[in-house]
């Protein structure tokens, strides 16, 4: 749909980040005839799904006299002010006021309309002109591999401090021992990053993490995992474990897709795509039940970091050779020019 764009002087402030798309919402949670209110870079968001399933997102204010419109109502495809009665249609564009109903709308009685997607489960928005399309993540459309949605995932932390947690591998025998790690076998092997492919995005890739693991992904079977990580954009990061290489037949491929939405200057939410080729039997609840234990293990950790802001001089923090994925991400924000959530 199109879209008016607004200028970084509105909420968060980084160009960079109006120009990425952010999974505000699952698609379940959006239904015909009812109105969603979100929060996204500390802009006022309403979500809407007209009668023929598209999705439609704007700026959570009436034009007349700064209602929220997500108070109001939808009638026959359009979104009803709830102080004036004003409906605009679709595009946006005010079509009727009940004050004057034998006049037509001004011109500029607009709402103010933002770029939408539906993929992967989840409602994307980018709330300026997109730098490129919604992030790729090659599991969400793969036939033959279960979705399960897990969060949101609420945290008083920035958005590189949680990107940066869930590319850390290091951490997985500590905070989540018993489940991604044993402490008893903390060591990293040594690995290698390099560049993601495009269709990933541009950010760092790690390959050829082998770690042992006692519940990989909550289905109660230990197993030596294989991982891999990428980052497919700013706030946006995949990574996948494999385990039972040994017969083809019976490989078993874990993906995990990571969103990070920034609320405001305090607050992030989280929001998760699992994605299984096996294990169709065990129900989403237990999955998702797993996942929630492992994040809120990391929101502990998390949101005690000092600074709050990420650290991209690689002075200011000491480094080891299993940081190196970290490494690489800081210094792929400070190429691509990323101020939000960073020092």
């Amino acid at each position: 749909m199109s879209s008016v764009p607004i200028g970084p002087a509105s909420g968060i402030k980084d160009p960079l980040l109006h120009q990425q798309w952010f999974a505000l919402a699952w698609s379940e949670e959006v239904a015909r005839g009812q109105l969603l209110p979100r929060v996204l870079l500390a802009r006022d968001v309403v979500l809407w799904r007209a009668d023929d399933g598209s999705i439609h997102a704007w700026q959570d204010l009436c034009i007349h006299r700064g209602a929220k419109l997500s108070l109001g109502s939808v009638r026959q495809d359009c979104v009803v002010c709830p102080y004036h009665g004003w409906e605009y249609d679709r595009s946006g564009a005010c079509v009727k006021i009940p004050a004057q109903p034998h006049l037509p709308p001004p011109i500029k009685a607009r709402a103010q309309t933002f770029h939408t997607r539906e993929r992967y489960g989840a409602i994307w928005v980018c709330l300026g002109q997109p730098g490129a399309g919604v992030p790729h993540f090659g599991m969400g459309d793969d036939p033959d591999f279960r979705l399960v949605a897990a969060g949101p995932y609420r945290f008083r932390a920035l958005g590189p401090r949680l990107i940066e947690n869930f590319l850390d591998v290091a951490h997985l025998g500590i905070v989540h021992t018993e489940l991604l790690g044993d402490s008893q076998h903390t060591e990293i092997e040594d690995y290698e990053v390099g560049r993601g492919t495009d269709q990933n995005g541009a950010g760092p890739e790690a390959t050829a993490i082998r770690i042992w693991q006692p519940d990989p992904d909550g289905t109660g079977v230990p197993a030596l995992v294989t991982y891999r990580y990428w980052v497919g954009a700013p706030l946006t990061a995949g990574l996948e474990k494999v385990s039972g290489e040994d017969s083809p037949a019976s490989t078993r491929r874990f993906g995990l897709f990571t969103q990070v939405v920034p609320i405001d200057d305090e607050h992030c939410e989280m929001r998760m795509i699992i994605a299984m080729n096996y294990g169709h039997d065990v129900p989403a609840e237990e999955i998702r039940s797993f996942q929630d234990k492992v994040a809120y293990q990391d929101k502990a950790i998390v949101e005690s970091q000092h600074p709050e802001l990420l650290p991209l001089d690689l002075q200011a923090e000491l480094h080891l050779r299993s940081d190196r994925m970290a490494i690489a991400y800081r210094k792929w924000l400070t190429e691509i020019g990323m101020t939000y959530g960073t020092e």
